[in-house]
């Protein structure tokens, strides 16, 4: 079975759903040395097995896929429906039709579980909530390692009980959706490497370091306090193998935006994210409705794109997005990782 300690450079590639993270992203990650990812996230599953055998033919080393917990059935179809209408306006603005209200979806979670034992993926992690304890133990049958993301010490002692490999220990600095369990708890404000401490104290299972780890003193940080290995998502999305869409490339360099924003407007789940015209105007009314607000988004944020509109765009980004450097992304891993060594 796959070991953190195993990888030449203990650097991760944050696992992007959305588009992101490509197979190109993967395979140049797996050549510097670190662990590339896919991810499963709304992926169709005949596509995620091409990628999957994509990586496995391209590299022939250790990558990982990661799946999306199922989110709950609507809880409350009132609220859903007001930010429904409250969204009108701008579909019309942009000439689209807003989506029925999703109650349930569980993102064929059962289905890419199957796939990646079937495939026997290396490594998989886990994100909006716990694999059950079964799901774990047919995954180590498998042969596969396991990963827990979470964003509190207690609910890393709660992934920990359920038999995870290694826990990815999200910090505040961290870009992108947050590692938070209860969908109703506001998102933990530790810094990555106080949190990585705290974990690690109580653990004894490997950590990975996430968010805020955009250099060389950042990644010797996370390290000496005990991480084993680091994840970068904002410092990947610039480079040229992701596929991040242009509009939210150019945002990360746009003067006009300058701060990030933790908000659930999109998906109904905190997430961080530049802030914008989109942030400002729903933040205020988003319930806590994963994946029913995602679900009635996503043509916005599609026709945004299209549009090369960044106001209505989730761009999401971590703390560190203004540095985010550009290139190939094993030039941008082997470099960060010099920097390091160099202290």
């Amino acid at each position: 079975m796959f070991e953190l300690s195993d990888l030449e450079i203990p650097v991760v590639a944050a696992p992007m759903a959305g588009g992101p993270s490509t197979t190109a992203l993967a395979i140049a990650v797996n050549h510097a040395g670190g662990l590339g990812f896919l991810a499963a996230g709304y992926a169709d599953p005949g596509v995620l097995a091409g990628q999957i055998a994509d990586v496995r033919i391209a590299t022939g080393a250790p990558f990982g896929v990661n799946i999306f917990v199922p989110g709950l059935p609507v809880r409350d179809r009132v609220a859903v429906q007001e930010y429904r209408e409250s969204l009108r306006p701008l579909a019309d603005r942009y000439g689209i039709d807003l989506p029925d209200i999703v109650e349930v979806d569980d993102d064929g979670y059962r289905t890419k579980l199957d796939l990646v034992i079937e495939h026997r993926v290396p490594v998989v992690s886990f994100t909006f909530g716990l694999p059950s304890a079964e799901d774990v133990a047919r995954l180590h049958d498998a042969g596969i390692f396991v990963v827990s993301t979470v964003a509190d010490p207690d609910d890393a002692d709660r992934a920990v009980a359920l038999g995870v490999d290694a826990l990815c220990v999200q910090g505040v600095e961290a870009g992108g959706h947050r590692g938070t369990l209860d969908l109703d708890a506001v998102p933990n404000t530790t810094p990555t490497v106080r949190l990585v401490r705290e974990v690690v104290d109580r653990s004894d299972v490997p950590v990975i370091a996430a968010g805020g780890i955009g250099d060389g003193t950042a990644i010797i940080a996370a390290l000496a306090a005990g991480a084993s290995a680091v994840q970068l998502g904002t410092a990947l999305l610039d480079t040229d193998e992701a596929g991040t869409k242009p509009t939210h490339r150019a945002a990360l360099r746009d003067p006009r935006f300058t701060e990030t924003v933790v908000t659930r407007c999109f998906s109904g789940r905190y997430a961080q994210a530049l802030r914008n015209r989109f942030t400002d105007t729903y933040s205020p009314s988003a319930p806590a409705e994963y994946p029913a607000l995602h679900h009635l988004t996503s043509p916005l944020r599609k026709a945004a794109a299209a549009a090369d509109d960044a106001d209505d765009l989730n761009l999401w980004a971590g703390h560190a997005f203004r540095s985010a450097p550009t290139g190939p992304a094993a030039e941008v891993i082997t470099t960060l990782w010099a920097d390091a060594r160099r202290g």
